[in-house]
C-alpha cells in the first residue's frame, strides 16, 4: 500500500501596512515585524528610565508590553535628561463616526507622555487620506474628521500645548514646502517598495506619504516652533504606521531635518480574534466610544477569549471612556 503524505497546511502570510493588517491563526508575529521593519524592542531598562526621568510610574501600556518597539526613543530621553525639549506628533485617519478602543490606545499613551514630559503635541487628522482610500466624498471626510476630533479632545490633552489640524483645512505654506522637499527625495520605485503600491493605484495615493511625514518636522509649523527647526519629534503610533516614518527617517537628513523617533504599539485585536485588529470598516469587530449598552452586547456574540491580560486591558480602556464631550463642538 502506498503511504499518503500528511497534508501540510501552508502558513498564512501576515500583511501589515497602513491600510491592511491580517495574519494566520497564530496572530500577528511581532518579533517578525521588529526584524522586518528594523526597529528595536522596548526593554525593561528603557521603561525604568522613563519612570526615573519623569518621577511617574511607567504607563500600564509600557508595563504590559502593549507599546513594545521603538526607534531612537533613548535619544529623546537623552535630550530630556539634558534639559532639552521635544514635541509629540500623532494622528487619526477619520473613516468612522467615532473612535473605537483600538484608536484610543495611541491617544491615551500620548496623553501620558504629554503629561509626564510636559511637551507640545500636534495631532493630524488625515481626512484627505480617507477620501483617497475610502468611498467618501470630500465633505463626508471632513465631517468625520470633526466628529473624531470631539473624541480626541475628550481624552483630556493640555489645550495650551496641543494643536490639532485636518489636512484639507491646513496643508499649505511651510507645511507644503516640506512636503515637496520630501517628495523630491523619494523615487517611484522606493515608494512602491515601502508601501506596495501597484500600477492600478491612482497617482494621489502614491504622492500621499509626504503628507503624513512632514508633521514630524517642526519647520512645518512656524506658528508653533519658530526658530526651533532642529527640535526633535517623538511619534507614538501603532506599528502599521512604521512604513511612513521609515521613509521619513531616510529623507530627513537629506533636507536638513532631524529624524523623528517613534514608540510603537501592538494592535488591539478584533472581537473575532487576534488574526487582525479592530477595524472601523467592520462594526462587528470593534467597540466604539459611542456604542450604547445594547450595542456593546455584540461582545457576547463576536468576542474571543483573550485571556486575563486582554480582559483587564479592555476593562481599563472601558473605564477611560467615561468622558464628556462638549455639545458645543
Amino acid at each position: 500500500m502506498t503511504a499518503v503524505a500528511p497534508k501540510v497546511e501552508k502558513e498564512e502570510e501576515q500583511v501589515v501596512n497602513p491600510w491592511e493588517v491580517s495574519a494566520g491563526k497564530g496572530g500577528i508575529g511581532y518579533d517578525k515585524l521588529v526584524d522586518q521593519f528594523g526597529c528595536q524592542r522596548l526593554d525593561a531598562a528603557t521603561i525604568d528610565r522613563v519612570a526615573r526621568l519623569t518621577g511617574r510610574p511607567p504607563h500600564r501600556f509600557l508595563r504590559r508590553g502593549l507599546f513594545f518597539a521603538h526607534r531612537d526613543f533613548n535619544e529623546i530621553l537623552d535630550l530630556y535628561e539634558k534639559g532639552e525639549k521635544f514635541y509629540l506628533y500623532t494622528g487619526r485617519g477619520p473613516s468612522s463616526e467615532s473612535l473605537h478602543l483600538g484608536h484610543l490606545v495611541p491617544f491615551m499613551f500620548t496623553k501620558y507622555l504629554q503629561d509626564a514630559f510636559k511637551v507640545p503635541l500636534v495631532i493630524q487628522l488625515t481626512d484627505d487620506e480617507k477620501f483617497l482610500w475610502k468611498n467618501l466624498t470630500v465633505n463626508e471626510s471632513k465631517r468625520l474628521a470633526r466628529e473624531n476630533a470631539k473624541d480626541i479632545i475628550a481624552c483630556g490633552f493640555d489645550v495650551e500645548k496641543t494643536f490639532m489640524f485636518s489636512d484639507f483645512n491646513f496643508v499649505g505654506g511651510a507645511f507644503y514646502e516640506n512636503m515637496v522637499k520630501v517628495a523630491r527625495c523619494v523615487t517611484y520605485n522606493k515608494v512602491v517598495g515601502i508601501f506596495g503600491f501597484s500600477q492600478e493605484d491612482h497617482i494621489r495615493k502614491i504622492s500621499f506619504p509626504p503628507v503624513q511625514a512632514v508633521p514630524s518636522f517642526p519647520s512645518s509649523f512656524p506658528h508653533l516652533f519658530s526658530g526651533m527647526e532642529q527640535l526633535r519629534c517623538l511619534i507614538p503610533c501603532a506599528i502599521d504606521q512604521d512604513p511612513y516614518f521609515r521613509m521619513t527617517r531616510d529623507v530627513a537628513p537629506r533636507i536638513g531635518c532631524q529624524k523623528p523617533s517613534l514608540t510603537e504599539s501592538r494592535f488591539f485585536p478584533a472581537l473575532q480574534g487576534e488574526s487582525t485588529k479592530m477595524s472601523a470598516s467592520d462594526p462587528n469587530s470593534a467597540i466604539y466610544v459611542t456604542d450604547s449598552e445594547e450595542e456593546i452586547k455584540k461582545v457576547n456574540k463576536y468576542a474571543f477569549s483573550g485571556g486575563q491580560d486582554s480582559a483587564e486591558l479592555q476593562r481599563e480602556l472601558g473605564a477611560n471612556l467615561e468622558v464628556q464631550i462638549s455639545p458645543n463642538l
